[in-house]
């Protein structure tokens, strides 16, 4: 398979592998709003850009502040 080709299914596939981790799972955002992702897209401007239920606009995923267990 052409390199282009495989990059684009790599792209792909932890593009799908975000939406599996990320949508309808719990989030808290580093400006504070909280909820529950929506969709996520690919923004060629700022990567990977998350929606919240219930709250207009979308996040760049760096915002995400992940829970600590423990």
């Amino acid at each position: 398979m052409p390199t282009v080709k495989i990059r684009a299914s790599t792209i792909l596939g932890e593009f799908e592998q975000a939406q599996t981790d990320l949508v309808d799972k719990a989030v808290v955002l580093t400006d504070g709003i909280c909820g529950t992702v929506d969709k996520i897209w690919l923004d060629e401007l700022h990567g990977l850009r998350i929606s919240i239920r219930g709250h207009d606009g979308k996040w760049p995923v760096s915002t995400v502040k992940f829970s600590q267990k423990g």
